[in-house]
C-alpha cells in the first residue's frame, strides 16, 4: 500500500499497485465505491497484464482518509489525484475511470495534462444536476446531519442494494454526501465542455441496457470515440468483462 498527503492537514489518498510497463493505467472508481473491487479482474485480464496498474480510493472512500474538514468537490478529488500520480512519480497516464471516477479523471486532464494521455471513462458523470435516477441525487436529496447522523445513510444502504452497499459502507458518510453534492453541482466549465476540449485519447464507454446516451454525436464529433457494451448497465466491467477489458486495451470500437 502507497499515500500521499492531499490536504494541508496532513491526510492521505492511499492506493495499491502492480508493477509493470509503462505508461501506468489508473483506475478510479465511482461515488461509494472501491477501485480494486471494481478493477483488480479487469488489470488481471490477458489483454492488460504488463501494465504498471494503480488502484487508488479517493478521500472519503475505501482505505483513504476521510477529513471532516474537506469538501469533496470533483476539483478537490482531482487535485488528490494529481497528488497521487505526483508522488507515484506518473506521468502521461491512462485513467481508467468510472462513473464519478470518470469525471474527476476528466477535471485531472482538464487541470493538468502533463499526468494524462488517455481517457477511458465508464458511464462518466458528464453534467451538472443528473436525473432523479441517479445515486448521487438520491443521496444529495438529503441534508448533511440527516444523511451523516440522522438515519439517511442507512436508508439509502438498503435502498441501493447488497452488491452497492457493500462498499458504500467503507465510505465515510460526510464524504460520501458531499461527494454526491460535487458530482450534482458539476464544474465551470461543465465536465462535457473539458472532454470535448481535450486532446488526449478519449474513449466513453456505455452499457447498451443503460439507454442512449445523451449529446454522443457531439462527443464524437468532438474526438470522442463512444463505445456501447452489450448485455451491460452502468457497472459495465462486472456486466460484461471481457468485452471491457477489450476497450481498455484498445481493441474494440463496438463491444458485443
Amino acid at each position: 500500500m502507497r499515500e500521499a498527503q492531499f490536504d494541508a492537514r496532513g491526510s492521505r489518498v492511499r492506493w495499491t499497485e502492480v508493477d509493470g510497463a509503462d505508461p501506468a493505467r489508473v483506475y478510479v472508481h465511482g461515488l461509494g465505491a472501491a477501485s480494486t473491487v471494481y478493477h483488480a479482474h479487469i488489470a488481471a485480464h490477458p489483454e492488460l497484464t504488463g501494465r504498471r496498474s494503480l488502484f487508488v480510493d479517493l478521500p472519503g472512500h475505501g482505505i483513504s482518509d476521510r477529513p471532516a474538514d474537506f469538501g469533496y468537490t470533483l476539483e478537490e478529488h482531482a487535485d488528490a489525484l494529481a497528488a497521487v500520480l505526483d508522488e507515484a512519480r506518473v506521468t502521461e497516464a491512462e485513467i481508467v475511470g468510472h462513473s464519478m471516477g470518470g469525471s474527476v479523471a476528466i477535471v485531472l486532464a482538464h487541470r493538468r495534462p502533463d499526468l494524462v494521455s488517455r481517457l477511458v471513462l465508464t458511464e462518466a458523470n458528464l453534467d451538472p444536476n443528473p436525473p432523479l435516477t441517479a445515486g448521487s441525487s438520491g443521496i444529495a436529496a438529503y441534508e448533511e446531519e440527516e444523511f451523516v447522523s440522522g438515519g439517511g445513510h442507512a436508508r439509502v444502504l438498503e435502498k441501493v442494494g447488497p452488491s452497492w452497499a457493500a462498499t458504500m459502507r467503507l465510505a465515510d458518510p460526510l464524504a460520501l454526501h458531499r461527494s454526491a453534492h460535487g458530482l450534482i453541482a458539476g464544474t465551470r466549465p461543465t465536465m462535457r465542455r473539458m472532454l470535448m476540449d481535450l486532446t488526449v485519447d478519449r474513449v466513453y464507454v456505455q452499457g447498451a441496457l443503460s439507454g442512449e446516451l445523451s449529446g454522443e454525436g457531439d462527443l464524437v464529433a468532438a474526438g470522442v470515440r463512444v463505445v456501447t457494451v452489450a448485455h451491460a448497465g452502468h457497472n459495465v466491467m462486472f456486466d460484461n468483462a471481457d468485452a471491457f477489458a477489450a476497450v481498455v486495451a484498445g481493441h474494440s470500437s463496438h463491444a458485443p
